[in-house]
């Protein structure tokens, strides 16, 4: 087989009269093309069905991996339980980090008030302990849940929220009314 190399295309009426050449490519470029398919074909056989490798197996490994080097925090990846040793735990924890932004009865300050209906980034569950953990950085709260660990940022979340649904439950016995910005309106509930 010949190579013809500089052999008009014929294309120049439909490209502004640029002439395009037909010219292989090198032998080694065309090589190494077909090289790296049949090595990709070679190693997706050996990955998947000669070694039977997994990305599901190897995070696994990495999990199993991680919890024996990381003990504490595999064991403190607890599930979020309202407790009343949670709630009193939680209530230690919140007067020794939060009181000087959310008050000492949650009322506010710096931040936002917990004792109210309204809450910015959620008030269930989730929310709490996500916003706890990550924080609102925009807003100037600190992640606390590098700091603290997950355990803590559960019972604060237990405090919050329980302290949270006795309030609104005052709050809705009592049927006076509410003056926000001036302007006097009764309760939603």
């Amino acid at each position: 087989m010949s190579k013809e190399t500089n052999q008009l295309l014929g294309h120049a009426d439909e490209a502004d009269g640029i002439e395009e050449y037909d010219n292989p490519l090198p032998d080694w470029w065309v090589g190494l093309f077909w090289l790296t398919i049949i090595w990709g074909v070679g190693y997706g056989i050996h990955y998947h069905f000669i070694a039977h490798r997994s990305a599901e197996k190897a995070l696994a490994a990495e999990v199993l991996a991680a919890e024996a080097r990381w003990p504490a925090q595999a064991a403190a990846s607890v599930e979020f339980v309202v407790t009343p040793e949670a709630i009193a735990a939680g209530e230690t924890v919140y007067q020794a980090n939060c009181v000087a932004c959310h008050g000492a009865g949650l009322e506010g300050g710096i931040g936002p008030s917990f004792v109210d209906d309204e809450w910015i980034h959620g008030g269930d569950e989730a929310s709490v302990i996500k916003t706890i953990t990550d924080g609102v950085p925009e807003k100037g709260m600190l992640a606390w849940g590098p700091i603290i660990g997950p355990e803590q940022v559960n019972q604060v979340a237990a405090y919050v929220l329980s302290k949270n649904s006795e309030n609104a439950t005052k709050n809705r016995s009592s049927n006076r009314l509410i003056v926000s910005d001036g302007v006097k309106m009764k309760p939603k509930w």
